[in-house]
């Protein structure tokens, strides 16, 4: 089914933003449904996800400091972003009737001008004006989004009173945004999000600003996958000491990717849909087959939730709309929206697969910023391309290794194994090292037949954003696999070297990826008076995958390759002798051998759970003896 112009702000001059959907709609010529199956997924989620959001809304008019806001099941805090809820609220209203979510859509509207909107037509993070502004732009296009297609459910007084809020907001970051002044997500998002606002307010400095950020982010794709970068701080000036940008997949393709395809697409950009389209193709290969981004090796995957990043909006938008330029776009828009409702309880989304069996209640934020982009699908849905799941992943069909150069990361495939080794060195905060998986670490081990089998963790666990992430709620222990020791209660680990490098060779039907590495500490000493280099190497076959380690100087101290295997707390561990251990998944017996005995590091319970990404796992440690070669060997059947 061929594109048409499916985001029609750019017809709109002078209509006015009480035109009801059917009088944007009218045209375009109109084409038979599709998709419906996606249509069905995404319309019951949003309902469901809405209706979650009003049952944990605080109706409490004496107290003005949480009246009207969203209460949030696990932070102690309210979310200064949860008016971002306006738009899924006034979609609901508009399309069932019901004018609960009107009542919805006005109390968090309440909420934030009691409490985080600025004299500067801003609003803040928390109720305090000090704090960051910047997310003033998500607010701003949810309330764009609103009013642009649902307004007109809206009594005159409200209307007008948010428009008027509205414009105010579209000041401050006309004024304020620069495409270098934080990171790169919030400078991209306000391309569309200006562009929105310009159209909705007839303002034509704010489009016109717009279109200078479009024609500066251009510059912000790696050099050969053309990747998006930018996550860090004046991101184009800094490079990690292997010369690389910073990039952070969940912020990518779940907020900043949105918003630049979407304004491509309604300005028929060509130049910048040519680069969207080859930078969607490069974040693809990150996906895993079950519909998870693969985000181990991100800058700042602290906010890793499997399916996404903790604060962002969702990858469905950009995959979705330009799923004519690659079907398996659509497939990556159907499978993540899929997993998301795998993680939905009462309402809401969990992050990540292993809440739910682990008992560790939601953040509210996952489920009012996951709600808006299924709503802006809706309502952009007789323009879209033909969505489906009919053609399969890269990572389903891939088989050999991939080597992404822009970040020094190794993919790989064999049978029904998929696999990530990272050596990306890049740092989202430069003096404090929240440590994403690299030091040529297993980022992600995954089997088509039973799933998750390990992922990444940060090295410790920090709030790196205390607003924004949840406590963690058990002993913290990392579940990147790794080389450890501890000597004088200092932890040196292969997670802290930034200057190991793999190779990889594909022989024979095994795939081999080596490194040489270093155990360092968090400060980058490397550990002294024992065994400090190693010799690290992954083996893949159809059959099995083997992970060899070996280190030519004498081990002094206690030594331990580190083996966490994801397991939800209802499957059945046994040990079949000290060097086997087989865990009973729903779809496959997981046996791990070793050539020394398997232990359990020590855990509060039989599982460990970790909130990056957000899932239970069994940290096995294989200790070195007599400074052997260590084997540990993963095999399902």
């Amino acid at each position: 089914m061929k594109r048409r112009n499916f985001i029609q702000l750019s017809t709109l001059a002078g209509v006015g933003i009480s035109l009801p959907i059917a009088g944007i709609l009218n045209s375009c010529t109109s084409h038979p449904e599709h998709s419906i199956e996606f249509k069905n997924l995404i319309s019951e989620l949003l309902k469901d996800w809405c209706d979650g959001m009003l049952n944990v809304q605080i109706n409490n008019p004496s107290n003005l400091e949480e009246h009207g806001a969203l209460g949030c099941p696990s932070c102690s805090h309210i979310h200064g972003r949860c008016m971002d809820a306006v738009y899924p609220f006034l979609y609901m209203a508009d399309v069932t009737g019901d004018k609960k979510y009107i009542e919805g859509a006005k109390l968090v509207m309440v909420w934030a001008e009691n409490n985080v909107s600025h004299k500067s037509g801003a609003w803040t993070v928390v109720p305090n004006p000090k704090t960051w502004k910047g997310i003033t732009v998500f607010g701003a296009i949810a309330l764009a989004e609103a009013l642009h297609y649902h307004g007109h459910v809206l009594d005159a007084k409200t209307k007008e009173s948010w428009t008027e809020r509205l414009e105010k907001a579209g000041q401050y970051i006309h004024d304020t945004f620069t495409i270098d002044f934080t990171n790169i997500n919030y400078p991209g998002t306000a391309v569309y999000g200006l562009n929105l606002i310009g159209n909705v307010l007839e303002r034509e400095d704010f489009k016109a600003k717009s279109k200078t950020l479009a024609s500066e982010v251009k510059v912000y794709f790696t050099e050969n996958e053309g990747l998006l970068f930018g996550e860090c701080k004046k991101s184009s000036s800094k490079l990690s000491g292997k010369g690389l940008h910073g990039v952070d997949l969940g912020y990518n393709v779940e907020e900043t990717l949105n918003s630049l395809v979407m304004y491509a697409l309604k300005e028929k950009d060509e130049a910048l849909l040519e680069i969207l389209t080859k930078s969607l193709n490069s974040h693809l290969e990150f996906m895993l087959p079950d519909g998870a981004w693969d985000n181990s090796w991100g800058n700042r995957m602290y906010k890793w939730s499997y399916w996404g990043s903790r604060t962002c909006d969702g990858s469905q938008p950009a995959f979705a709309m330009m799923a004519d330029k690659n079907p398996a776009f659509g497939t990556a828009a159907v499978k993540n929206t899929e997993l998301l409702k795998r993680c939905t309880q009462d309402g809401l989304i969990h992050g990540g697969p292993g809440f739910i069996e682990a008992g560790i209640p939601p953040c509210v934020h996952h489920t009012f910023t996951h709600a808006k982009p299924l709503a802006a699908l809706l309502d952009h849905w007789n323009h879209l391309p033909e969505i489906n799941k009919n053609t399969a992943l890269p990572r389903i069909s891939a088989d050999g290794v991939t080597y992404v150069k822009d970040l020094d990361v190794t993919l790989f495939a064999r049978g029904e194994w998929r696999g990530t080794v990272s050596t990306y060195d890049a740092e989202y905060h430069y003096k404090e090292d929240f440590r994403q998986a690299t030091g040529a670490s297993l980022g992600v081990l995954y089997h088509n037949k039973v799933g998750l089998l390990c992922a990444a963790s940060m090295a410790e666990y920090h709030m790196v954003e205390p607003y924004n992430q949840q406590s963690q709620p058990n002993k913290d222990i990392a579940l990147t696999p790794r080389i450890e020791t501890f000597k004088d209660e200092v932890w040196y680990t292969n997670l802290y070297d930034l200057t190991a490098t793999t190779k990889a060779e594909d022989k024979n039907g095994a795939i081999n990826i080596s490194a040489q590495i270093a155990l360092k500490s968090q400060k980058r000493e490397v550990v002294t008076d024992t065994a400090s280099t190693f010799n690290l190497s992954y083996e893949c076959t159809d059959e099995v995958v083997q992970i060899k380690v070996k280190s030519n100087e004498k081990i002094t101290t206690p030594t331990a390759f580190v083996l966490p295997i994801i397991s939800p707390n209802k499957e059945v561990v046994s040990k079949i002798s000290d060097t086997e251990i087989s865990i009973q998944k729903p779809e496959g017996l997981l046996t791990i051998k070793a050539n020394a005995p398997i232990k359990i590091k020590e855990i509060e319970g039989n599982r460990t759970f970790n909130m990056v990404p957000g899932v239970e796992a069994i940290p096995f440690e294989v200790f070195f003896e007599n400074d052997k070669e260590l084997i540990l060997e993963i095999k399902v059947s």
